[in-house]
């Protein structure tokens, strides 16, 4: 990745720099909040992706740059929010929002973020470009509800499961794509295919996050192992645990979910069993066949270096440290 990184250095640096003006605000809770999330580090694929799309789309312009801030406006929208809904004390090893500013400006700057985005999407006048992000807004919306709904459900399917991340993770993502070829002016082929790239990346990158969360090295995850069972997120490799262990053991894990007494000692108990298992091996797999499809769905496009660097980032977001 350090070569795709160096790739995109100069744009990222710019991207981030347009990023703090977005931000700047006469209210100094929007500019302060805001700085204190994007500074909090993260692994900005999204303006990856927004970069090396528009340049593999032909694009020689400067408008990726507003663009990619855009998105990355809105992904932070989700997170102020996402932090309230979990009732998260901490992201990335930082305290959250909420913990500092409270559950209010955290939905209310979130709010703000996603209307700083919307209006700034407007004034490209491009219809196009307009209806990529409200509709991978509405999806995030949609698939975020989907969570709540499901939340400590395990009659959820695996179906199910993978049409959530689709609608809050991978949506954004294909959005992002899509826009890169709609810089270039790419057929509507063209940016159905760039838009499938994203949604498959999106789909890997959230797979290999859910199965991290049970086996990845807490300092470099950012967050405590096994956070999402605790907080009652049903995820694939829990979802394929119960599939394959005995009933009784079964039985158990739903009784420990049902009474939220994920214990250090009953996690540890879960964990031996998805070693057991292979639980963590197939979600990984099922994360690369991901990857897989995103190479394949843009296999027309003529070799170049942005096209090996895409296939990099897509390989890169499956091959994060376990």
């Amino acid at each position: 990745m350090d070569e795709v990184w160096e790739l995109c250095r100069e744009d990222l640096h710019r991207i981030e720099d347009q990023i703090h003006t977005d931000l700047k605000s006469n209210l100094s809770l929007i500019s302060v909040m805001g700085s204190h999330l994007i500074n909090s580090g993260g692994k900005r694929l999204r303006p990856l992706l927004m970069i090396l799309g528009s340049r593999l789309a032909g694009y020689t312009g400067k408008s990726h740059i507003e663009l990619a801030s855009v998105i990355e406006l809105i992904h932070a929208a989700t997170l102020f929010h996402d932090d309230v809904i979990d009732e998260a004390p901490t992201r990335r090893g930082n305290k959250t929002a909420r913990m500092l500013w409270g559950n209010q400006a955290s939905i209310l700057v979130g709010d703000y973020l996603y209307a700083k985005a919307q209006c700034t999407i407007v004034s490209f006048h491009n219809h196009d470009l307009n209806e990529s992000v409200t509709e991978a807004t509405r999806k995030m919306a949609k698939g975020e509800l989907a969570q709540l709904a499901f939340n400590g459900d395990l009659s959820i399917t695996e179906e199910d499961y993978l049409e959530i991340i689709g609608n809050k993770t991978a949506s954004l993502m294909a959005a992002t794509c899509r826009i890169g070829a709609i810089l270039g002016e790419c057929s509507t082929e063209q940016r159905d295919d760039f838009e499938l790239f994203g949604w498959n990346v999106g789909m890997a990158f959230q797979l290999a996050d859910d199965t991290l969360d049970y086996v990845a090295n807490k300092a470099k995850l950012g967050k405590s192992v096994g956070k999402d069972l605790e907080e009652g997120k049903v995820t694939l490799p829990l979802l394929a645990l119960l599939k394959r262990c005995s009933q009784n053991d079964a039985e158990k894990i739903e009784r420990l979910i049902t009474l939220s007494e994920v214990t250090e000692e009953n996690l540890s108990f879960i964990l031996n069993l998805m070693k057991e298992h292979g639980v963590i091996e197939y979600s990984m797999e099922i994360a690369r066949s991901f990857v897989e499809k995103a190479k394949k769905s843009v296999m027309l496009f003529e070799d170049s270096i942005p096209l090996q660097a895409l296939f990099t980032v897509a390989d890169y977001v499956v091959e994060r440290e376990l």
